[in-house]
């Protein structure tokens, strides 16, 4: 979703969800997780509020370049923020960076977790030091009371939308090649889960391969090549993200194996890249679930009505999302949702 419709479902979203309300400067390099270091030239005087950002790794996938991007924007000196950011795929680096920035004093925890699992502890010592931690992207499994809002996708509805369009495909056999994300993210978790029940409830859904690429285009690439190298058959390339997706495709032009729109094998990815878009409106792919990235101007609104006194009337919320058939997308589409 681009900026301008981002604005327009932020003041909506605030109204229902908040009551009492009240930009980009230096930030350390991607440090796997515990070193981050204040931003260059914000000091945290003036009232200046200081904000440690924990997110995976912008190299991850176009969605996550996007949402790191989109970050540096809005906590930027020029923005009142003195932002530190430390980045990591891996959980326990993810939580050794947390409790560096409570000890470093920052007045908001913003965190993108890798797992869903082990936060309780680091999230109440940083309620003890007093600070307020926002989840954003990614959910966590933590008592709610541990942190101060949730700003996330419905990564559960993510993998039933695009389960309930795989069904309406009416394939008289589903042969799915299932690539994972990292395993246990929230991401992998709702695209994964959808599709797993299926499997177990329909006698003509199957699952051929099930494995994690940790969301690497590389890695995809030699799960679908192993499955064509031994004959397997199979129709359906259920990638959970783009960048998977087009490892996966790597493999099938490898071999001509013909994909997309009354092919071979029907192809589907996640996050709307704007590469992945176009290649649904060639009909290269058939399917493509949006993971909105922008979340920083609802994280914005958020601390500001903290900061003013004001209270968080609705604790989760959860972002507009979609999802895009290859039959039916429209180049406005591609240049509205493109990330």
């Amino acid at each position: 979703m681009k900026k301008k419709a981002l604005a327009v479902l932020l003041a909506a979203t605030m109204v229902l969800g908040l009551t009492a309300c009240g930009g980009g400067g230096a930030t350390a390099p991607a440090s796997g997780g515990g070193d981050a270091a204040p931003a260059a030239d914000s000091g945290s005087s003036g009232g200046t509020i200081k904000v440690g950002i924990i997110n995976n790794d912008p190299n991850e996938s176009g969605y996550r370049t996007a949402n790191d991007k989109d970050l540096k924007e809005t906590f930027s000196a020029a923005n009142g923020y003195e932002a530190s950011f430390a980045y990591s795929l891996k959980n326990d680096e993810q939580i050794t960076a947390a409790q560096k920035f409570i000890q470093d004093g920052v007045d908001y925890l913003l965190l993108s977790a890798a797992d869903t699992s082990g936060w309780d502890t680091v999230l109440k010592d940083a309620q003890d030091a007093g600070i307020q931690v926002i989840l954003f992207d990614r959910t966590i499994d933590a008592d709610p009371s541990l942190y101060a809002a949730s700003i996330v996708s419905d990564m559960d509805k993510e993998g039933q939308t695009a389960v309930d369009w795989l069904a309406s495909q009416n394939l008289d056999e589903y042969n799915v090649i299932h690539i994972q994300g990292v395993m246990g993210s929230a991401a992998q978790k709702g695209r994964s889960g959808a599709l797993d029940s299926k499997v177990k409830a329909e006698s003509n859904w199957n699952i051929v391969t099930q494995q994690t690429a940790e969301w690497n285009a590389e890695n995809a690439q030699q799960i679908v090549q192993s499955v064509i190298d031994a004959g397997t058959k199979f129709n359906v390339i259920y990638a959970e993200n783009d960048d998977m997706a087009k490892g996966a495709v790597a493999a099938l032009d490898k071999a001509n194996i013909s994909h997309g729109v009354g092919k071979d094998v029907i192809v589907m990815g996640f996050d709307c890249n704007k590469w992945a878009l176009e290649e649904l409106l060639a009909q290269n792919w058939n399917y493509d679930g949006q993971c909105n990235p922008f979340q920083s101007s609802y994280i914005d609104e958020v601390i500001k009505t903290l900061q003013s006194g004001g209270t968080i009337a609705e604790k989760t919320i959860i972002m507009d999302e979609k999802g895009f058939d290859a039959t039916t997308i429209t180049q406005e589409d591609v240049d509205t949702y493109g990330i």
